[in-house]
């Protein structure tokens, strides 16, 4: 049973090409997390900030994957402090900063239940399919990378941060809100066979009966799974402070359903917020909002 949430704020700013999503975790903080999740009788810890290198102190080497060495090396301490979470038995909320944080997140989530001879799903919501790889990527922005990574797909310095490649294997991977992809990534998919669930689908048979299959996706044959949510899967209206926003995302209550189901299915073993970008919010509104996704995800309901 849920009881112990342990919070780690990763100030990413190095897989996008807009600065400001950085300052994620600190936004977060402000919003309430902390004295919201202690409404809810929950434990909390702070475990602090790990230390990512600013752009503009790095030269980007690799115009294909621009600051994958920095990248790489902050999602493998990621890795570390996330597993540490885990072997303390406390739930990790991770808070980024861009999405390319997932990559470390998820590489500890695999990893410490692959010691234990177990493998997890992923629900990877999004706007974007974020399966670029360094040879498909228009831009060289990792943070259009991470979910092939996790899914075995690109480069050998993101793909082998886990103990296990993939560290998610394609089967159990489900993508949600989806409603820009590259040309390529659409190849990616299809290769990879992971389920892409797209805003039409949401609009045709609603987000109850995604979530509904997404779950049965991601727990079949695993110990359960991580959500990484992006909060430009949301529609820019109610969360303005994104990285890459994208019109015709889910609605306040669409978003909370995915939270919701995520809880009510009781195989919840991580979260990650990620791209919350305070330059472009109004008044801290995608932060507060986010805070209140992070709730419902921990087993906030109305009644």
């Amino acid at each position: 049973m849920l009881s112990r949430v342990a919070m780690i704020g990763v100030p990413m700013d190095l897989g996008g090409g807009r600065r400001g999503v950085d300052m994620g975790p600190s936004a977060i903080r402000i919003a309430g997390l902390e004295e919201g999740l202690k409404r809810l009788g929950l434990s909390y810890e702070d475990r602090g900030n790990l230390a990512v290198p600013a752009p503009e102190s790095r030269e980007p080497r690799n115009p294909k994957a621009r600051f994958l060495h920095e990248i790489a090396r902050t999602c493998q301490r990621l890795r570390v402090k996330v597993e540490r979470v885990l072997e303390d038995g406390a739930f990790p909320v991770v808070i980024g900063g861009d999405h390319s944080i997932a990559i470390g997140t998820v590489a500890a989530m695999s990893s410490f239940h692959f010691r234990r001879n177990q493998r997890i799903g992923l629900i990877w919501f999004d706007a974007h399919g974020d399966m670029n790889t360094p040879d498909t990527s228009p831009s060289g922005n990792i943070h259009g990378m991470p979910c092939a990574s996790i899914l075995g797909r690109g480069a050998p310095e993101l793909v082998g941060i886990g103990d296990v490649v993939p560290m998610v294997e394609p089967r159990n991977a489900v993508i949600v809100g989806v409603r820009d992809l590259d040309q390529f990534e659409r190849e990616e998919i299809k290769s990879t066979g992971v389920k892409v669930f797209t805003m039409r689908d949401i609009d045709m048979w609603g987000m109850n009966e995604i979530m509904r299959r997404a779950l049965a996706i991601a727990t079949d044959g695993t110990c359960g799974f991580h959500l990484s949510f992006d909060m430009d899967g949301t529609d820019p209206s109610v969360a303005p402070g994104v990285g890459t926003p994208v019109a015709g995302g889910t609605d306040l209550r669409e978003s909370h359903l995915v939270m919701e189901h995520a809880f009510d299915s009781g195989k919840l073993l991580g979260l990650e917020i990620a791209e919350i970008n305070p330059i472009l919010d109004e008044r801290n509104k995608t932060a507060e909002f986010a805070v209140q996704l992070i709730l419902s995800a921990m087993g906030k309901r109305i009644i």
